[in-house]
């Protein structure tokens, strides 16, 4: 059947989402009142919505279904999680392996091969995405893990240098790498005499 002057189909309703109210996720349409978790009901937005497959949940609801489980993981460190997501319908499978998930997506949207393609901060090893990266000696760096290794200075790109794949200011780079001797890296003439 044509579709008619209208838009593409919303994904949680079927019904035609019309470009003023659509919000577009994992290759998909949605109406702003359906862009919901499916399994707390709580709305979503681009920085709440974690996407699987053809489904949308809340970070939360996200982790509690497909994140790590055990001692530690989800409620914070050394707590032991105990909500199994059952108010919620997410009916997790305990002490059953997950199958395998191939390492390329097989819907390959937009969306999905920006979640692959993420680049690992050097200090911290976590996702560094577009929106907080600052490029340092060749790699993507969080705005908080941009700092001197040494006293902790937060850096900017001029006063920044890279040894060993590592960030130093320039203060530190000079008293641990730069030239010995009276007059450089902080060795002063009192210094010499005692």
């Amino acid at each position: 059947m044509p579709n008619w002057g209208g838009g593409a189909k919303c994904g949680a309703c079927e019904k035609t989402v019309y470009h003023a109210e659509e919000i577009q996720c994992n290759g998909r349409s949605f109406h702003k009142s359906c862009f919901l978790c499916m399994a707390c009901r709580k709305a979503l937005d681009s920085t709440t919505v974690a996407a699987h497959e053809s489904e949308i949940y809340c970070k939360t609801c996200y982790g509690r279904k497909y994140g790590p489980k055990g001692v530690g993981f989800g409620q914070g460190a050394g707590c032991l999680s105990t909500d199994t997501g059952d108010h919620l319908g997410l009916n997790l499978q305990q002490g059953s392996p997950k199958p395998a998930r191939p390492s390329t997506p097989t819907n390959a949207s937009k969306f999905a091969k920006k979640m692959v393609d993420v680049d690992k901060c050097p200090r911290c090893g976590k996702s560094v995405y577009a929106a907080e990266k600052i490029m340092g000696g060749g790699k993507p760096w969080h705005k908080m893990c941009f700092r001197c290794a040494i006293c902790g200075k937060s850096l900017e790109s001029t006063n920044v240098t890279d040894k060993d794949g590592e960030l130093y200011c320039k203060v530190c780079y000079a008293k641990n790498f730069g030239p010995k001797g009276i007059g450089f890296g902080g060795l002063t003439q009192v210094e010499k005499k005692e």
